[in-house]
């Protein structure tokens, strides 16, 4: 239920942002839009100025006279808006066969048509833009002050491929590291589909770990292979009746050792509790600012009760910028996420990365937003607005149906002085929507695959 409430949520603002963006030009131009739709397909409810809240689908031969009829339809997969004099998703010709009106889309100038059919587009970026502002200027960006890799378990992915605790990263296919986010990024997004070539320096000496592209784990699916040095195991949950439990042990408590094994990662409190079952251990927690020592003693199940995760306990500083200074930072995060989009594109072309890893659907949409919400509302609007970049660049694409594809129609039509004929531009948009709702099974196909 979670998944699908804040899939609702997020796409129910981005569509709305898209489409309102198209609604306010056209008002702006003068022209009629007859409806604002979230959705597509049979309308489920709505309210117009002429027939007020109904249910279900307007008579056939409705005329909204000029107002807007807003309703909510069937399929929650998009939105649009139907504006008088224009071929669209609602593939409405009626008035082909007439004489243009002052209040069609097709009566105006050629500047007028692509305000309007840009503006979408505009709305989703000025969202990216507003957001991505207001990370820069209220919270600034993350540094993890360390490229120090933390514990590295035995016969671990980590471990087989050459890591070993306490290696400081140093470059990664030559780019160099100087804090964890560039790591992180280096690793999972700037070489995505390419080997990795990396220094690191080991009790001062410099070690090469080469490793191929497929060793390395999606960090969506799998989760990272390296933890920063300074990560501590905290408790989220205690099990009632378990031996944490009877050795006094909270949620919230972190745990600094076991068995007289200092943790760094949660791998190396199963590896000890799991490999003890009966034998009494003793326990160093921290609650708040006390230090606390206890024993539990694992079940013969080889555990102990507890539900724990990882947090970071190293410096972490936050650069902030000046308010004008945000909006540049802002662009820059826009340009750099925009030319990884379309690197990554070109990546899929030829084949060098997966598509079920590039490109996600409803379904990793549902999953991301859901984790996101669940970590906080800046994660989650962070995400939004990452989202609504894409939602920008994937329709301004000159592809049938989308923005980009009517703006590549008024173009051609305002360049040989003549319109198209309704009926192409009918099977244009026809072919577009078989397309698209392929390409779309396609992806909620390696959405489901991926879960």
């Amino acid at each position: 239920m979670d998944y699908i409430i804040y899939f609702a949520i997020t796409i129910g603002i981005l569509v709305f942002i898209h489409e309102f963006g198209h609604f306010a030009a056209a008002k702006l131009c003068g022209m009629r839009a007859d409806v604002f739709a979230i959705g597509f397909g049979r309308r489920l409810f709505g309210w117009n100025k002429k027939t007020g809240f109904t249910l279900g689908e307007l008579p056939k031969d409705f005329d909204g006279e000029g107002h807007t009829d807003y309703r909510l339809s069937m399929l929650p997969l998009g939105g649009y808006v139907k504006i008088a004099g224009m071929v669209d998703e609602s593939f409405d010709t009626k008035f082909a066969n007439k004489e243009p009106q002052p209040y069609e889309f097709r009566s105006k100038s050629y500047l007028q048509k692509v305000f309007v059919i840009t503006a979408g587009v505009l709305m989703n970026l000025l969202l990216a833009v507003f957001v991505f502002w207001g990370s820069n200027f209220f919270k600034g960006k993350p540094v993890t002050e360390t490229t120090t890799v933390g514990y590295v378990q035995k016969n671990s992915l980590a471990d087989s491929v050459g890591f070993k605790s306490g290696d400081k990263i140093l470059t990664v296919n030559g780019a160099n590291v100087n804090s964890w986010e560039d790591l992180r990024s280096e690793l999972y997004v700037n070489t995505l589909g390419e080997n990795l070539n990396i220094v690191v320096d080991r009790t001062g000496n410099r070690e090469a770990i080469h490793i191929d592209r497929n060793r390395i784990p999606d960090l969506e699916k799998k989760g990272e292979f390296l933890n920063p040095q300074g990560v501590k195991v905290f408790v989220r949950e205690v099990s009632p009746g378990s031996p944490a439990e009877n050795a006094g042990i909270k949620s919230g408590d972190v745990i600094l050792s076991i068995g007289g094994i200092d943790l760094a990662s949660y791998e190396q409190l199963t590896k000890v509790v799991s490999s003890n079952p009966g034998k009494e251990l003793t326990i160093k927690i921290r609650r708040e600012k006390d230090t606390i020592q206890t024993a539990a003693i694992p079940g013969s199940d080889g555990i102990i009760g507890v539900n724990v995760g990882e947090m970071y306990e190293g410096i972490v500083n936050y650069k902030t910028y000046g308010f004008f200074e945000s909006f540049y930072m802002a662009g820059t995060d826009i340009a750099n996420l925009t030319s990884l989009t379309f690197s990554v594109a070109k990546k899929v072309i030829v084949g060098e990365v997966e598509f079920g890893k590039a490109f996600g659907g409803p379904v990793r949409i549902a999953q991301l937003a859901a984790k996101t919400a669940d970590v906080g509302i800046e994660s989650f609007l962070y995400f939004l607005a990452v989202l609504s970049l894409s939602l920008a660049l994937i329709n301004i694409m000159p592809f049938p149906v989308l923005d980009g594809g009517h703006l590549l129609v008024i173009t051609l039509e305002t360049i040989f002085r003549r319109e198209i004929p309704v009926k192409i531009k009918i099977a244009i948009q026809n072919t577009g929507m078989v397309i698209l709702l392929l390409l779309m099974a396609f992806i909620i196909y390696n959405d489901i695959l991926s879960l």
